[in-house]
C-alpha cells in the first residue's frame, strides 16, 4: 500500500471514528427529551379517550397477548394496557396503546378508551403515516368520532354507508387504513374481554 493510500484510510478511519462518536453523543443528549415527549403524547392520549379518568394506573400485559390475537387472525399487538380509575377511585375501564401492522404505510398505533361495560370511548392515533388525502383522513373527525360510543364484540366496516350499530363507514380510497383501524379496534376489544373472563375465572 503507497503511503498516499495509506494516509487516505487512516483519514477515512478516523472520520468514521469521531462521526460515531458525535452520533453517540448526540443520542445520549437526544434520549431523554424524546423519551419524554412520547411519554407526553401517550398521556394526551388517554386523556383523550377517557377524559373523565381521575387516574391511570398501568397494568402489566398477559404474557400470551399476542400469541391469543394472532390465533384470532389479528395483525396487531397490544403495546400498553393502563387500567382507568373514576373520581371515586373504582374501576372505570381501561386505555389501550394498540398497534396495528395492516396499514398502507406501516404500523399504525393508536390509543383506545373502553369503558368497563365495553362502550368504546374513543380512539387517539399516536403513529401513522398513510397516504395525505386518503388514508390520513383517518385523523379526521368525520372517521374517528364514529367509534365513539360503540358498543359491539366485533366493527366491520362498509362502502355504503353505516347502517347498524357495528359498522363504520369506510374512509373512502383508502379501504386499507380503515380495515388496519378497524381490525385494531377489534383488537384491543378481543383483549379486553379476555381479561373480563380471566378475572372473572379467578
Amino acid at each position: 500500500m503507497s503511503s498516499e493510500s495509506l494516509k487516505n484510510t487512516l483519514s477515512l478511519l478516523v472520520i468514521t471514528v469521531v462521526a460515531g462518536l458525535l452520533l453517540g453523543v448526540v443520542y445520549e443528549v437526544t434520549k431523554d427529551p424524546i423519551a419524554d415527549q412520547k411519554q407526553k403524547a401517550k398521556e394526551a392520549a388517554y386523556r383523550e379517550v377517557f377524559a373523565d379518568a381521575k387516574s391511570f394506573e398501568a397494568e402489566e400485559l398477559q404474557a400470551d397477548a399476542g400469541e391469543k390475537l394472532r390465533k384470532q387472525g389479528f395483525e396487531a399487538d397490544i403495546d400498553e394496557l393502563m387500567q382507568v380509575k373514576d373520581a371515586g377511585g373504582k374501576f372505570a375501564g381501561y386505555v389501550l396503546t394498540v398497534t396495528d401492522h395492516e396499514g398502507y404505510g406501516g404500523d399504525i398505533q393508536f390509543a383506545m378508551g373502553i369503558r368497563k361495560d365495553g362502550t368504546l370511548n374513543g380512539l387517539s392515533f399516536l403513529s401513522i403515516g398513510e397516504t395525505p388525502g386518503l388514508g390520513m383522513k383517518a385523523l379526521e373527525a368525520d372517521f374517528m368520532d364514529q367509534f365513539n360510543g360503540k358498543k359491539a364484540e366485533r366493527l366491520t366496516y362498509t362502502k355504503n354507508g353505516a347502517s347498524a350499530a357495528d359498522e363504520i363507514d369506510a374512509i373512502s380510497g383508502a379501504t386499507i387504513t380503515t380495515n388496519a383501524v378497524t381490525n385494531g379496534v377489534n383488537a384491543g376489544l378481543y383483549y379486553c374481554r379476555s381479561l373480563a373472563k380471566e378475572v372473572a375465572g379467578r
